[in-house]
């Protein structure tokens, strides 16, 4: 179902050293798909490239095509291991993180750039990117790396009878789990259960069901839900959270494919696929003995990550123009507004950047405003969370706050994209991020190539 042009999947061999490129996401006022490896003279952003590109017209209202861009507005090339933009001269600059280039930029993937009213991500490898489109499934945009996932899920739910989905919060896992429901054709239903929400105690109830009279208060019979996703799939969210006791009571039932429901002398047979979920890693959980190995090596495989939204920029345009597109139709979402999403962390990842968005469209529409601009998310949208200890929970702080004790580092491509926006600065880029600036010093004191030329002074 998720298939890209053949020259696509050819370019994604291993065998095959990586190639730079540059992916364009946004041009005039529509989402856009098209990638341009950075070979020979690079690739240059301007008129004759913008008319090459087709809207993703299910994703939003409008279209390409750029009344502010240059004929040849800005130029990427390959520079030994960074690439260099450089600026032709344009009538309205070139930005590079949101920052006007004054002479050349030495950057590394990822970048956003902007041109006129055109957006483009560097990325370090295009290759997958080549041929490739966005799609929707439902409710949910497709992309390259994401549609590689989909991929997977549609493999196993054609292979095999059990699948563990990872990735951060946000990121999908039950939209995946419906996907591989749906792959499946089992025509029994698909049942959610978030795991982390039952309450200690009643695990085993809700999973098993009872038979009345099993405990005080029982008067009638009640199935499970394991019995209720009979024939069909059941998808365990957060499965890490199970108790010991009913993690072993679970394997029985995977195992054995019978339930035994508290209070009943017999088991019940079902036929049933498994879809569990985590947070965590499940095979650390092991060797910490907070999760049963044979449990594991029941549902561990196959594994599919989710990648976080930062990791997949080239969603991030159709996310924001399918979600105002809903929440405002008549608005105009302004490139400006893409920009800000694409150089934010989002570490709610898909889940945050909806909701941040209805929100602005909602609030821009009722203020009477016809467009919709970066300076319509709140300033604290998409911005990582400084976590102040294992107390209470810390206070929303705005984006100028850092924690007084020390905070998780984000991944490298967040820094690297952060200290872009601040032009090497490392101050702002820590204040930016929630974080000390001697955390980040001795960071980057490690990571000597993520340093910038012509930054700024710390």
């Amino acid at each position: 179902m998720w298939q890209t042009q053949e020259d696509s999947e050819a370019s994604r061999r291993t065998d095959a050293p990586a190639r730079p490129g540059l992916v364009v996401v946004w041009s005039g006022q529509a989402p856009v798909l098209a990638a341009f490896a950075i070979d020979g003279d690079g690739v240059v952003l301007g008129r004759d490239l913008v008319s090459q590109l087709a809207p993703l017209a299910a994703l939003g209202p409008g279209g390409p095509g750029d009344d502010r861009i240059s004929r040849q507005h800005a130029r990427v090339r390959a520079a030994g291991g960074a690439v260099v933009v450089s600026d032709l001269g344009s009538r309205n600059g070139t930005y590079v993180a949101g920052r006007r280039l004054d002479g050349d930029a030495w950057v590394h993937p990822p970048a956003v750039i902007r041109a006129g009213r055109t957006l483009a991500v560097l990325v370090a490898d295009v290759r997958p990117f080549l041929g490739a489109r966005v799609e929707l499934a439902g409710d949910t945009v497709i992309g390259p790396t994401l549609a590689e996932a989909w991929r997977r899920i549609e493999r196993a739910a054609r292979t095999g009878d059990n699948l563990l989905l990872t990735g951060e919060s946000g990121t999908g896992k039950e939209l995946a789990a419906r996907a591989y429901h749906a792959a499946t054709g089992a025509p029994g239903e698909l049942v959610a259960v978030n795991c982390a929400a039952i309450p200690a105690g009643v695990a085993e109830r809700l999973l098993f069901g009872t038979r009345r009279g099993a405990y005080s208060g029982a008067d009638h019979d009640a199935d499970g839900y394991l019995v209720a996703a009979d024939r069909g799939t059941i998808f365990l969210d957060e499965i890490g959270e199970l108790e010991p006791l009913v993690q072993a009571k679970l394997l029985r039932a995977l195992e054995a494919h019978e339930v035994l429901p508290l209070g009943a002398a017999r088991p019940r047979k079902i036929q049933l696929r498994v879809v569990a979920a985590t947070l965590r890693d499940l095979r650390d959980e092991v060797g910490e003995r907070r999760f049963r190995a044979d449990l594991y090596h029941r549902i561990g495989r196959p594994e599919v990550h989710l990648a976080p939204l930062r990791e997949r920029l080239e969603d991030i345009a159709s996310l924001v123009a399918r979600a105002a597109a809903r929440a405002a139709p008549d608005l105009t979402v302004q490139p400006s507004l893409i920009e800000a999403c694409l150089l934010r962390p989002w570490p709610g990842n898909a889940r945050e950047l909806l909701g941040e968005i209805r929100r602005a469209a909602l609030a821009a529409r009722d203020a009477g405003a016809g467009e919709l601009r970066a300076e319509d998310l709140e300033p604290t949208a998409g911005l990582a969370i400084a976590i102040r200890g294992a107390g209470s929970p810390a206070p929303a702080q705005p984006a100028t706050a850092h924690a007084a004790c020390p905070a998780p580092l984000p991944d490298r491509d967040t820094i690297a994209r952060a200290l872009a926006a601040e032009r090497g600065n490392v101050v702002r880029t820590a204040r930016a991020l929630g974080l000390h600036r001697n955390q980040l010093r001795r960071f980057l004191a490690r990571q000597p190539d993520l340093a910038i030329r012509g930054a700024e002074p710390a």
